[in-house]
């Protein structure tokens, strides 16, 4: 079942409609280490765990893993690339990278920070 979608600035639709890509080391994610969910801005569908994000230093925000079954892959129109997507709205996150020994999962989801929202872990009360 496909969620409703969410109304996109130009240049989110530019990113998550168009394929398009943001300037690197602009995106709001990118040096993000907060805990919490990382969910696509045009559905609200949960993506990646803030455990899944790592440093890359490419420019853009990385995450080693998904939520099961929530990110879907293609293969780019020029064939040397392969494209992620939200598996619910099709919309553009970046693409995924392997062999590049980053992690010990040896994968990166390169992906637009305009293509997400994170969401902040809620505090847990201490209880004593």
């Amino acid at each position: 079942m496909t969620k409703s979608l969410n109304n996109l600035t130009p240049e989110e639709q530019y990113v998550i409609q168009q394929k398009g890509t943001e300037r690197p080391f602009l995106g709001e994610y990118t040096d993000c280490f907060d805990g919490g969910l990382y969910i696509c801005k045009q559905c609200d569908t949960p993506l990646y765990r803030s455990e899944h994000k790592f440093p890359s230093h490419c420019g853009w925000p990385s995450f080693d893993d998904e939520i099961i079954g929530s990110v879907r892959r293609e293969t780019d129109a020029d064939g040397r690339r392969v494209e992620i997507l939200c598996a619910n709205c099709d919309g553009h996150l970046g693409h995924v990278f392997t062999g590049e020994g980053y992690t010990d999962k040896n994968i990166r989801h390169c992906v637009n920070s305009l293509s997400l929202i994170h969401i902040s872990e809620p505090t847990r009360p201490l209880y004593i």
